[in-house]
């Protein structure tokens, strides 16, 4: 079987990416059609600027949930024969039902360069945006406070962002997932403490709104204590619910460690980055809630809500909170971008994620050691990691555009 061309491998790549072009046409016919009605996205529309990162965005997403569809081998499959193979190589052993070719080449274990690639748009995708919410939850919390009340609260509170923010990123990153620190359960910890926040967030949320409303409250509040209980056991400490109580019917002898896992399930590398992900966008995100907060609580809303007798988590809340949004969407946007290079430094520099884990920063430190003899295992993550940076600041660039016409 003779080697594909230049031509064969793009069009063998775009047609891979059938589902993602599908997916694509059809958000974008439908966004633009009702884009009168759906506030900022649909504005979004209007801005070329801001429809080309959504295009670039959506694509990376698209192709982290239809990745299984995409890829054309196993991403941890390694063939004989394969090592540092060129794009568009045949597949050695191929049988019926394999996909013949090694669209984008072999890597230095022979495995598919392409499929690894769409295999860590996954990963990437899976821990990226969930991080910068949980780290958006943690610094709103804070901020609020913070700016509002001033004083003691304030002070307290920017000294202990400032100190984290003192550190060097990358040298706080090495600290927090070094095998001594994590000896010491440090990890673990920091997660079950900075997961509480969002559920406390949640309550209170629950508990300015209908404090009047008692019954309204308890029922979100109990929905809140349940699901936000569950995911708290199961991602911080692996305590999945539902696997207790099957091990303890079933007369299981196993200790917490040992739980297979449940619904709710984090590993504990993953955690671990996660974690630090969080702990380090939080300050950050802090600092800028509580300056917006400062600004905001000077308008004649807010004293008039004050004038009300309403309380102040209320005005924090659902006064203040939802006047600083525009600003909030644009840093998320960008912080996302920040948190996938913060992610493709680790994984560059082999910490935290497995050594054989396709996420991108991973495939390109594989790929960079052959680099100027074989160039096809390192630039294919490069520039997907690269895309997709690119997509999220266009983005936040297209939001903060439309944002200040309002």
């Amino acid at each position: 079987m003779d080697p594909l061309t230049g031509f064969e491998i793009f069009t063998g790549i775009l047609a891979r990416f059938w589902i993602v072009w599908v997916g694509i046409a059809l958000i974008f016919t439908i966004s633009i059609k009702t884009k009168r009605k759906t506030a900022l996205y649909g504005k979004l529309f209007d801005s070329p600027i801001g429809m080309v990162g959504f295009g670039l965005v959506l694509f990376w997403v698209l192709t982290a949930l239809f990745a299984d569809l995409i890829m054309t081998h196993d991403s941890l499959l390694q063939v004989s024969g394969m090592k540092n193979k060129v794009p568009g190589t045949p597949l050695r052993g191929a049988v019926e039902g394999d996909y013949q070719y090694y669209l984008l080449g072999g890597d230095h274990l022979a495995r598919d360069v392409f499929s690894r690639v769409i295999a860590g748009s996954r990963i990437v995708l899976k821990i990226a945006p969930l991080a910068t919410l949980f780290a958006f939850m943690v610094g709103i919390t804070l901020g609020l406070p913070a700016g509002y009340f001033g004083k003691r609260v304030d002070t307290i509170l920017s000294f202990l962002a400032n100190l984290i923010l003192a550190f060097p990123v990358i040298l706080l990153f090495y600290l927090l997932v070094t095998p001594e620190i994590i000896a010491t359960g440090m990890p673990q910890y920091m997660a079950g403490a900075m997961f509480l926040i969002p559920i406390i967030f949640m309550m209170l949320l629950w508990q300015s709104r209908f404090h009047i409303r008692p019954k309204v409250r308890n029922k979100y509040m109990f929905w809140t204590l349940l699901i936000g209980g569950w995911i708290y056991l199961g991602a911080a400490f692996n305590m999945d619910p539902l696997v207790i109580v099957r091990n303890l019917f079933a007369g299981s002898e196993a200790t917490w460690q040992t739980f297979p896992k449940g619904l709710v399930y984090m590993q504990s590398n993953i955690l671990i980055v996660f974690v630090s992900v969080v702990f380090v966008n939080s300050p950050t995100v802090f600092r800028i809630v509580r300056g917006l907060t400062m600004d905001i609580q000077t308008r004649d809303y807010v004293a008039a809500a004050q004038t009300r007798g309403e309380g102040p988590w209320y005005i924090m809340l659902w006064e203040i909170l939802p006047n600083a949004r525009g600003p909030l969407i644009v840093d998320f946007c960008l912080r996302i971008g920040y948190t996938i290079i913060l992610l493709g430094t680790l994984g560059f520099f082999g910490l935290g994620l497995e050594s054989e884990s396709p996420d991108w920063g991973t495939t390109i430190n594989s790929g960079r050691k052959l680099l100027t003899i074989y160039a096809h295992p390192a630039l294919p993550p490069a520039l997907a990691l690269m895309s997709l940076v690119l997509g999220l600041n266009l983005l936040a660039d297209g939001l903060r555009e439309q944002s200040l016409k309002d």
